[in-house]
C-alpha cells in the first residue's frame, strides 16, 4: 500500500514515521524547507514508546506528485484544510482513500464535496506530541492511537487493508464500525476542554481551584453533550465515565492545545471546534439569562483572534 502522509509535523510525522520505520511504503508531502530538514537530519521521534531516527525519508513536494496513492493520511490544523487539499489533490485517484485526523466534523463535508463521498473515511487520533526546537517529534505520553472506519459503519476490504498497514507502526489501531459516534465523543471532550481552559486560562487543576470552576466545567460538558445528542449522537456511558475522570481530576495538568495557541499568539481552531459545534446546536442548549457558557467561551476566542489580527496588521 502506497501511503501519502500530508505533512511531517508532530502528528503526521509520528504516525507516518512509525509506519515507515516498520517498512511500510510511506511518503511525506512537505514543503521544501521541511524536505531539506528531513534530508539533513532525518525524521527524529522521541517517545516513551521508543525513540527512532529515520534516514532516507521519502518526501515529495506538491508539484512533484505524479501518480495516485492508495491512502492519504491527513493531519493538519482545520484552518489549513483548503491549502492541504490543493497540495495533495494530484495524489487522489479513483481508488484512493482519504483518512483525515482533524478535529470536529466540518472537514468531512469539505473533503466529500471535493473528492466524492466514497473517497473519505472517518478517523480520530489520540496522541500528545509536538516539535521541539530541533524539529524532532516529541511524544509526551503513553497514548498513541488511531481509530477509523467507513462513515456508514460497514466493514469493508479497504478498511481491513488500511488497518493492516497502520498496525505495522506499532501504535494502537481500531478499525471501528462506530467511527462517527467516536468522532462526536472526541469532539464533545475536546470542545469542553478547549472552552474551559481557554476561558479560564489555566489547566483543569487550576480551574477546579477557582470558586465555581468545577461547576463551569460541568456546565460546559453538559452543553456540548446536549448538542451531540440533538444530532443523534448521545454520549455513551463508558465515554462519559472516562471523560469525567479526565475533566474532574483535581490534580490534572490537562489543558487544550487551543489555549497554548492563544498563549503563543497563534491562530486557533476556534471556529472549527467551538463555532461549528454551536452551529449544530438545534436548540439543545437552554441558556439562562442570555448566552450559554459555551457561546461565551467561543466569543472569548473570537475576541482574541480579532485582537491578534488587529495588532499583527
Amino acid at each position: 500500500m502506497r501511503i501519502l502522509v500530508v505533512g511531517a509535523g508532530a502528528t503526521g510525522g509520528y504516525f507516518g514515521g512509525r509506519m515507515a520505520a516498520a517498512g511500510e511504503d510511506v511518503t511525506f508531502l512537505v514543503r521544501e524547507k521541511r524536505a531539506e530538514e528531513l534530508e539533513r537530519s532525518g525524521l527524529v521521534i522521541k517517545s516513551p514508546k521508543g525513540d527512532a531516527t529515520l534516514t532516507n525519508v521519502q518526501t515529495v513536494l506538491a508539484d512533484r506528485i505524479d501518480a495516485p496513492f492508495d491512502l492519504v493520511l491527513l493531519s493538519c490544523k482545520a484552518y489549513d484544510l483548503d491549502n492541504a487539499i490543493e497540495s495533495f489533490a494530484a495524489a487522489v485517484g479513483p481508488s484512493t482513500v482519504i483518512l483525515p485526523l482533524l478535529n470536529g466534523m466540518r472537514h468531512l463535508d469539505v473533503l466529500q464535496q471535493r473528492f466524492g463521498a466514497s473517497s473519505v473515511v472517518g478517523g480520530i487520533c489520540l496522541i500528545a506530541a509536538t516539535l521541539d526546537a530541533n524539529r524532532a517529534i516529541v511524544h509526551m505520553n503513553e497514548m498513541h492511537a488511531i481509530a477509523f472506519g467507513e462513515l456508514d459503519g460497514t466493514r469493508t476490504e479497504r478498511v481491513g487493508a488500511i488497518a493492516k498497514a497502520l498496525a505495522a507502526g506499532g501504535f494502537d489501531v481500531d478499525a471501528s464500525e462506530t467511527i462517527v459516534q467516536q468522532m462526536w465523543e472526541k469532539w464533545v471532550f475536546l470542545a469542553t476542554l478547549a472552552a474551559s481552559t481557554c476561558l479560564f486560562r489555566g489547566t483543569v487543576a487550576d480551574i477546579h481551584k477557582a470558586p465555581d470552576g468545577s461547576v463551569a466545567i460541568a456546565a460546559l460538558l453538559a452543553e456540548c453533550g446536549a448538542i451531540a445528542e440533538a444530532n443523534g449522537h448521545a454520549m455513551r456511558p463508558p465515554f462519559s465515565e472516562r471523560t469525567r475522570g479526565l475533566l474532574f481530576a483535581p490534580d490534572s495538568t490537562l489543558s487544550a492545545s487551543m489555549m497554548r495557541d492563544i498563549e503563543n499568539g497563534l491562530r486557533t481552531e476556534g471556529d472549527h471546534v467551538l463555532g461549528d459545534l454551536l452551529a449544530r446546536e438545534r436548540g439543545a442548549v437552554q441558556a439562562q439569562g442570555g448566552l450559554s457558557i459555551l457561546r461565551i467561551a467561543y466569543n472569548h476566542v473570537k475576541t482574541y483572534e480579532a485582537r491578534r489580527a488587529r495588532t499583527s496588521s
